[in-house]
């Protein structure tokens, strides 16, 4: 998705979220790495190289405004460390226990049985598989 600085400012600016230089490439990052599910210092290290002034802090900070204002989501799939989606649609994430790479794949999260949580209030549905991936599957034959 190619918004333009002024897309992605006005983005922030209807959330309530002051359009600073930083957050706008922070935010231009994430819809860069659509599937890529990048972790904060992911972010760091690709933006620093061209942003100097930029700090991890700005970053985490950034990050954590924008899942606060619905902007992202955080995929804790492998609980070792937050990555962030910018897809807010409902879909699942596939995790290759090989190579890491995670994978979104379409599903119906609202049209899946569910037992057992009747009288819960569920805040929050994700759908997450882990496994091998085609590619690190034709590397073991």
């Amino acid at each position: 998705m190619g918004l333009s600085s002024e897309a992605l400012a006005d983005k922030l600016h209807r959330k309530g979220i002051r359009p600073s230089y930083h957050r706008i490439r922070v935010l231009e990052y994430l819809y860069q790495q659509k599937e890529g599910h990048p972790t904060a210092d992911e972010v760091f290290d690709a933006l620093s190289r061209d942003i100097p002034s930029l700090s991890k802090t700005t970053v985490y900070n950034a990050l954590h405004t924008f899942v606060e204002a619905g902007l992202t989501r955080v995929v804790d799939i492998d609980e070792v460390e937050a990555r962030y989606d910018i897809t807010l649609s409902d879909h699942g994430h596939f995790k290759c226990t090989a190579c890491g790479a995670i994978t979104n794949f379409a599903v119906d999260i609202d049209r899946m049985t569910i037992s057992g949580l009747d009288q819960y209030h569920i805040n929050e549905k994700n759908v997450y598989f882990k496994g091998l991936c085609p590619n690190c599957m034709n590397q073991q034959i």
